[in-house]
C-alpha cells in the first residue's frame, strides 16, 4: 500500500494546526490595538485582514492538496477548509480565537468580502475561458438533449421544494418564487471543472461520451448563469412582474447578441493590440481584467448580476486566437492560488454545520441531497436515452452531471448576499454540494470503466493523438516577411494555406527596398503590398473551401517596412510568433551561401524558420499546388523531418495535392526486411502515412538506398515535383547554415525549395571565445 498520501496528509494537517496556533495570538494583539493605531503590520484592521488571508490560503491549499492526493477535487478541500475554520469546528472548540480572527465587525468583514466578491468574478472569467463552444458544435444534438432535461427536471424539483419549505428557512416567506428560482438553479447546474477533471483522469477526453459529457456541462453552465441573471433582475424588482421580466430578458438577449458579434471582434482586437503595442509586463492580463470589469458593469447596468458579464467575457477571451497558453496559465495561476481559496473558504465560513444537530434540519438536508441527486441523475439519464444512448452510457452521463461543486456554491453565495436564502438554507445547500460532489468522482469512474471503446472510435482517438505531436496544429501566430518578387508572393500564398483554415493571426511585413526588381518598384509599395495580401487571402479562401470554414476567419495584418534588420525582427518577435516565413529575392549568393540581408533578418528570431527559396533553375514562376501536383518531403526519422512532413501535408490538403515521402537509407540495399534499420525505416514512413490520413492527403512512400541524400532528393525532384519541403537544423554560428546536405540540395534541385528549420541554437560567449581560440582568430 502506498503510504505517501497518508504521510503528506499528516504533514499538511500538522502545518495547518501550527498556523492556527501561531495566528491566534497575533490576531489577538492586532485586535487589542486602538482603532487607527499604526504598527509594523499596518494597524489592527490590516493585520486581521492579512491573518484571515493567510489562514484561508494555508488551510484551503493544505486540505485541497490532501483531497487531490485521494483523487477528489481540490476545490472541495478549500470549501471544507472554510467550514472547519467557521463556527462548525474552529468556532466550536476555540470560539474566542475564531471570533478574533474572523471578526463580525462590518468594516473588518467588508475587506475580506471584497476579495471574495472579486474572486467570484475571476472564477467566472476562468470558467468562461475554459468553455469550448467549438466542442459543443462538434458533438451535435446529444448534448442539447442531455442538458435541457438535465436542467429542467432538477430545476422543477428545486422550485417545488422551495414552495413547501418551512418559513423559518426563508428570510422572507413571501418571496418563495425568487427563492425557488435560486434553489432550482442551484440544484440544476453541474460543475464543468470537476466533471472535466474526472473525464480527463479516465482518459475519456477524446472519447465520444467524454466530449458529450463535457459539452452538456458547458451548456448547463451557460443556461444556469442566464437563469441567475434573470432571477437577479426579478429579485431586484422585489416581485415577479411581467413587464420588468420581459425587459430583463430582452436586455440579456441583446447583450448576448452584441457580445458574440461585435464584442467578439472587439475583444480579439484589444488583446492583439495590447500584446503588440505594450512593452510593460503582463499588459495582456491587465486588458483581460479590464474587459471582464467592463462587461460585468454592463450586466450590472441592465439589472442582472455581474457574474454573467464575467462569464461571457471569459468565453470571448478564451476564443481569442492571439491568447497564448503562457498568458492563460499566468492568469489561471493567480486566480487558482489566491482568489479560489479565499472565495471558497469564505463560502465555507458562512456555513454552520452545528445547525444540523436539529433533527428537523438534518432530515431536511438529507431530503435535499436525495432530491438533488435523483433529480439531476434522472434528468441527465432521460436526456441520454432520448439521444439514443445505451443504458451504460446514460448511467455514466447521469453520474457525471451530479457534480455541483463550485458552481452551486457561487449561486448559493449570491442568494445569501441578496438575503434570498437564510444562513440555515445556505448551510443545507453547501452540505448538499459537498456530498454530491465527493460522491460523483467514484461513481463516474465506475460508470466509465464499464464502457469499452469501439474500433471506429479508437481510430478517431488515435488520429487526434497525432495532432498532439503535430507542428502546424500547435502554431498560434505567423510572422511573414516578403518582398514583391515572385518568391515573395509565393511565400504569402503558402502562409495562407497554413493559417487560413484555422484563422491563425498572421502579420505580413512587406519589404520596400532597392533590391526589388525594376517593375516592382515602378508599381509602388502600396500596390505591391496589396498584391501580396491578395495572394495570402486567395490561399486562405482555398483552405476555407476545402475545410468548410468561414473565409473571414483569416486575421491578416500587413504593413510596409523600408528595411528589415535584426532589431526590427527581434522587436516584432517579442509579440509571440510560432513561425517566421521568409520569401525574398536574391536570398542566396552566387556561391550558394545565404545573403547578408537574410542572415541579419533571421538572427533576430529564435523560433522555427521557414525559408522559401528559388530552385537552381529559376524560371521566374512559382507553382500553384493544384490537384495532382506533387510535394516531395525527404525524411530521416528526426523531429525536424517530421515537422516538414506535417507542414507539407498542411500545404497539400486544400488543393488535394499529393505528397511523396522519401527515406534515404544508409543501410545496404540487400539488407534483410527483419533488420533493425529496415524496421525503423518502415516505422518512420508509417508514422507519416498515419499523419497524412489525419489530413486526408494521398501519400506515396519510397526508400532509396546506397545514394547520398542530396543526390537521391535531386533525382526524385526531377521526376516532376512541384516543390521540395525539407526539415533542417540550424547550426550554431553567426551565419545561417543548415548543413552540407541542404546546401547541396539547393544547388541541385530545379523546383522551389522550402526549408523548415528548427529553433536557433545560440552559442554562449564562452563557447564563442573557445571557437575563436581553436581557429586562431
Amino acid at each position: 500500500m502506498n503510504r505517501q498520501p497518508a504521510t503528506a496528509s499528516r504533514s499538511v494537517v500538522a502545518a495547518v494546526l501550527l498556523a492556527i496556533l501561531a495566528l491566534a495570538p497575533a490576531s489577538r494583539a492586532f485586535a487589542a490595538q486602538p482603532a487607527g493605531h499604526a504598527s509594523g503590520m499596518g494597524g489592527s484592521a490590516e493585520g486581521l485582514f492579512v491573518a484571515e488571508i493567510v489562514l484561508l490560503l494555508l488551510v484551503g491549499r493544505g486540505l485541497g492538496e490532501i483531497f487531490q492526493r485521494y483523487r477528489q477535487p481540490a476545490i472541495m478541500g478549500q470549501l471544507i477548509g472554510g467550514i472547519l475554520l467557521g463556527p462548525s469546528l474552529f468556532g466550536l472548540i476555540w470560539p474566542g480565537a475564531q471570533h478574533m480572527i474572523f471578526s463580525s465587525d462590518p468594516a473588518q468583514k467588508s475587506m475580506i468580502d471584497a476579495v471574495s466578491q472579486l474572486g467570484i468574478l475571476l472564477l467566472l472569467l476562468l470558467t468562461g475561458m475554459e468553455t469550448d463552444l467549438r466542442l459543443v458544435r462538434r458533438v451535435g444534438a446529444a448534448c442539447f438533449s442531455i442538458s435541457i432535461t438535465g436542467v429542467v427536471v432538477p430545476f422543477v424539483c428545486g422550485f417545488a421544494l422551495a414552495q413547501i419549505l418551512p418559513g423559518s428557512l426563508l428570510p422572507d416567506p413571501t418571496q418563495r418564487v425568487v427563492a425557488g428560482l435560486f434553489l432550482g438553479t442551484a440544484l440544476s447546474i453541474s460543475s464543468v471543472k470537476i466533471v472535466a477533471m474526472v473525464v480527463r483522469e479516465m482518459n475519456f477526453m477524446r472519447r465520444n461520451l467524454g466530449q458529450i459529457i463535457i459539452s452538456s456541462a458547458i451548456i448547463e453552465d451557460t443556461i444556469g448563469w442566464l437563469i441567475i441573471a434573470v432571477t437577479f433582475g426579478i429579485a431586484t424588482n422585489g416581485s415577479l412582474q411581467v413587464l420588468p421580466l420581459i425587459t430583463t430578458v430582452a436586455e440579456v438577449a441583446l447583450f448576448m447578441v452584441f457580445s458574440f458579434t461585435i464584442g467578439r471582434r472587439l475583444v480579439f482586437t484589444l488583446i492583439r493590440w495590447s500584446n503588440d503595442s505594450f512593452r510593460s509586463e503582463y499588459a495582456v492580463i491587465t486588458v483581460i481584467l479590464i474587459i471582464m470589469g467592463v462587461m460585468a458593469l454592463i450586466t450590472n447596468l441592465i439589472g442582472v448580476h455581474t457574474v454573467l458579464g464575467a462569464f461571457v467575457a471569459g468565453i470571448l477571451v478564451g476564443e481569442s486566437p492571439i491568447l497564448s497558453d503562457h498568458i492563460e496559465s499566468q492568469l489561471r495561476g493567480v486566480i487558482t492560488a489566491l482568489f479560489m481559496p479565499v472565495f471558497f473558504g469564505m463560502a465555507g465560513l458562512s456555513a454552520d454545520l452545528t445547525v444540523l444537530a436539529d433533527p428537523t434540519l438534518a432530515l431536511l438536508t438529507l431530503a435535499l441531497v436525495v432530491i438533488a441527486s435523483i433529480g439531476k441523475f434522472s434528468g441527465a439519464f432521460i436526456g441520454g436515452r432520448l439521444a439514443g444512448m445505451s443504458l451504460k452510457e446514460a448511467t455514466a452521463v447521469g453520474s457525471a452531471m451530479n457534480a455541483r461543486g463550485s458552481t452551486e456554491v457561487i449561486v448559493a453565495s449570491i442568494g445569501l448576499s441578496m438575503n434570498i436564502l437564510s444562513h440555515n438554507l445556505f448551510t443545507m445547500i453547501v452540505t448538499m454540494a459537498v456530498i454530491t460532489t465527493l460522491a460523483m468522482p467514484p461513481m463516474l469512474r465506475w460508470a466509465l470503466g464499464r464502457l469499452p471503446v469501439g474500433n471506429a472510435e479508437k481510430q478517431r482517438v488515435d488520429r487526434e493523438l497525432l495532432d498532439e505531436r503535430g507542428f502546424v496544429s500547435k502554431l498560434e501566430r505567423l510572422l511573414l516577411l516578403v518582398d514583391d518578387s515572385t518568391v515573395g508572393k509565393f511565400t504569402a500564398y503558402l502562409a495562407g494555406l497554413v493559417g487560413g483554415g484555422s484563422g491563425m493571426p498572421t502579420t505580413l511585413l512587406h519589404l520596400e527596398g532597392a533590391e526589388l526588381p525594376g517593375p516592382a518598384r515602378e508599381r509602388g509599395p502600396e500596390r505591391a503590398s496589396n498584391q501580396v495580401k491578395k495572394g495570402a487571402a486567395r490561399s486562405a479562401r482555398a483552405v476555407s473551401k476545402a475545410e468548410d470554414t468561414p473565409v473571414d476567419k483569416m486575421h491578416l495584418t500587413a504593413r510596409t517596412e523600408l528595411e528589415a534588420t535584426t532589431e526590427t525582427i527581434a522587436a516584432e518577435a517579442r509579440k509571440g510568433y510560432g513561425l517566421l516565413l521568409v520569401g525574398l529575392e536574391n536570398a542566396l549568393t552566387d556561391n550558394g551561401t545565404f545573403s547578408g540581408t537574410l542572415n541579419d533578418i533571421t538572427s533576430g528570431f529564435d523560433g522555427p524558420l521557414c525559408l522559401v527559396l528559388n530552385g537552381a533553375k529559376d524560371t521566374g514562376k512559382m507553382p500553384m499546388l493544384r490537384a495532382g501536383a506533387t510535394v516531395l518531403v525527404p525524411v530521416n526519422g528526426t523531429e525536424v523531418a517530421r515537422r516538414a512532413a506535417d507542414f507539407a501535408l498542411a500545404l497539400a490538403r486544400p488543393h488535394r495535392a499529393r505528397v511523396k515521402v522519401l527515406y534515404v537509407s544508409q543501410a545496404r540495399k540487400d539488407s534483410r526486411p527483419s533488420s533493425v534499420s529496415h524496421r525503423r525505416e518502415e516505422a518512420v514512413l508509417k508514422d507519416v502515412a498515419d499523419l497524412a490520413d489525419r489530413y486526408g492527403v494521398t501519400v506515396d512512400t519510397a526508400i532509396r538506398a546506397r545514394a547520398t541524400p542530396d543526390r537521391a532528393i535531386a533525382r526524385e525532384a526531377a521526376k516532376g515535383a512541384a516543390m521540395v519541403v525539407m526539415g533542417v537544423t540550424q547550426r550554431p554560428g553567426q551565419e545561417l547554415f543548415f548543413g552540407d546536405t541542404a546546401t547541396a540540395v539547393l544547388a541541385a534541385v530545379g523546383c522551389p525549395v522550402v526549408l523548415l528549420a528548427s529553433e536557433r541554437v545560440r552559442r554562449s560567449e564562452a563557447q564563442a571565445e573557445e571557437a575563436k581560440a581553436e581557429t586562431g582568430a
